[in-house]
Parts: C-alpha cells; sequence; structure tokens
C-alpha cells in the first residue's frame, strides 16, 4: 500500500538537462497556479556534465541529492539507458521518482521498479505526454463506439543516438498509444530491418487486438526522415486517414503530467485508475520483450 503522504511541500531535483530536462526545470519553476503542481520546490540539477547556474539553480552531486533529507523526489529526464539504475537508487534512498519513457528496458526490470515502489510506499510516475496531446485526445473521442477491422501506425523520425534502447522500447510511447485506444494486445510476428551505413532501421510489428482484428505499427527511423505519425484506421462504419487536429489547450503537455505527478504525491488519483495505469504500462513492457524476441529470432 501506498503511504499516506501528508506533506505540503517535496524539495527535488532534476537529473539530466537535455530538452526535457529543462521543459521539467521551466514548469517546477513557474507552476500552474492553483494545482498540484505547485508542491514542488527545485533544490537543484544533477548532471555528469559540469554545469554554470540554470536559472539561479545549483548543481547537487548525485550521492548529495540522495541523501539530502530536504530532497524528496527525483524528475529523471536522462537516457534510457540509465533509467533503471537511476530509478533504483532513488527509491532505496526513500525519494519518490518522476521519470521520462520508459521506466527500463525490459519487462522483468519494469516490474521490479513497480514493485519496489510499492513496497516502499513510493510514489513511481511514468510520463507518457503522448495520450495528452490534442490530436490523440479527439482521435479517441472519435473512435469511441467504432469497431475496428484492421489498422496500422507508421511513425518515422531521425536516427536516435545510443542508449535508447530496440526499437520497441524507444518507441514504446507508439506501443502505448495503441493500447491506450484500442486495449490489450498481442503480437503475431515482429521484424527489424538494419542498414547501419545509412543510419535506417526500420521495425515492423503484426499485433491482434482481443476480437483478433490485426494492427501493424511499422517505427522507421534514418537520416532525413521527418518526425511524424501516418494512421490508416478501418472499421465497420468507415475510415479514419489521418490524424485529427484537436483543439490546443492553455496548459502544456509537461505540465498536464506535473499536474498528474502532484495529484500523486498528494493521494487525490483513486487506486483503481493508479492500478489501470500500471496495468497499462506493464502490459506494454511485455508486448516490447515479445516484438525484441521475435526480432531476434528472425536475424539470427
Amino acid at each position: 500500500m501506498q503511504k499516506n503522504i501528508t506533506a505540503n511541500m517535496f524539495g527535488c531535483v532534476v537529473v539530466g538537462v537535455g530538452m526535457a530536462g529543462r521543459a521539467r526545470i521551466r514548469d517546477l519553476l513557474t507552476p500552474l497556479p492553483s494545482s498540484a503542481a505547485e508542491i514542488f520546490t527545485l533544490k537543484g540539477l544533477v548532471s555528469r556534465r559540469s554545469l554554470e547556474e540554470q536559472q539561479g539553480l545549483q548543481q547537487v552531486p548525485l550521492e548529495e541529492a540522495l541523501s539530502r533529507s530536504d530532497i524528496q523526489v527525483a524528475f529523471l529526464c536522462t537516457e534510457n539507458a540509465s533509467h533503471e539504475e537511476y530509478i533504483s537508487r532513488f527509491l532505496e534512498a526513500g525519494k519518490h521518482v518522476c521519470v521520462e519513457y520508459p521506466i527500463a528496458l525490459s519487462y522483468s526490470a519494469a516490474a521490479d521498479l513497480w514493485d519496489s515502489a510499492q513496497q516502499k510506499g513510493l510514489v513511481l510516475h511514468e510520463e507518457h505526454i503522448e495520450l495528452l496531446t490534442p490530436d490523440f485526445k479527439q482521435l479517441k473521442k472519435d473512435i469511441t463506439g467504432k469497431q475496428l477491422e484492421e489498422g496500422s501506425l507508421h511513425f518515422t523520425g531521425g536516427p536516435l543516438k545510443s542508449g535508447f534502447g530496440f526499437p520497441s522500447f524507444s518507441g514504446i510511447a507508439r506501443l502505448t498509444w495503441l493500447v491506450d485506444l484500442f486495449g490489450e494486445l498481442s503480437v503475431k510476428s515482429a521484424s527489424l530491418l538494419e542498414e547501419p551505413e545509412t543510419k535506417h532501421v526500420k521495425m515492423t510489428v503484426h499485433l491482434l487486438t482481443r476480437e483478433q482484428k490485426p494492427l501493424t505499427w511499422t517505427e522507421e527511423r534514418a537520416e532525413g526522415l521527418s518526425r511524424a505519425k501516418r494512421i490508416n484506421l478501418r472499421f465497420s462504419t468507415g475510415m479514419i486517414t489521418a490524424m485529427p487536429s484537436g483543439v490546443p489547450e492553455p496548459v502544456g503537455l509537461f505540465m498536464q503530467d506535473l499536474v498528474l505527478f502532484g495529484k500523486k504525491m498528494q493521494g487525490a488519483v483513486p487506486p483503481d485508475q493508479l492500478q489501470a495505469e500500471r496495468n497499462r504500462i506493464l502490459h506494454c513492457f511485455k508486448l516490447a520483450d515479445d516484438i525484441r524476441r521475435l526480432c531476434q529470432d528472425t536475424t539470427s
């Protein structure tokens, strides 16, 4: 059981000062008024690089962040391969953790971290801002009540640096997207094409819904590829072949996520919602593991 969190304010550090880390710093310094985002007080930054002072914030050594009693929360914004170790160390030190997806690079590691947080009565929150975008929210509304017959999602983007993990993990946002839209899925087959000389990677995954309807997920990265999602969803009542344009919201995606994390810290999120979120996340990790195994079997 998660322990009752009664403190009004929580001291925190941001670990990793890349694009996501800077977004976290911005939102922590200027939280949404009268929201759960106001419960955090930023104490400093943790980075492997030597940093100049950032917006009046000092760099804090990792060991100091782990041991200080006035730091109760870590926001982890590092490369994917480091998430598991950082989460484990902060949980062991009794700190709550908000981490960019994915929590880890295997199902077993993710499950172990969730269990550790629960046993210690700590909040472990995995960011999934892809579920908060106006376009996705509108798509979810548009397909409500429709019966899927078949569908495809093709994501393209530039090459990733090392440390992001196998494509089914570095691209787990797309898998999360499909699971959130269509429920639990199973993997029928998966393959991976790699062309190192051109930095071209293409993963093709054939999934099935509970109703045995086919979904194809393609994750493709190469030099010069623009970041885009192409969808083709066929329902019994018609087709959706392009992402809808949702209504822009005044609150940014990272701020929405920060408010959700703050609500968890306040114990304001119902237990059934927390359990459903954990089930979805671990289901996606299991799928990502299955996809990696199938891809490796076909290329060995």
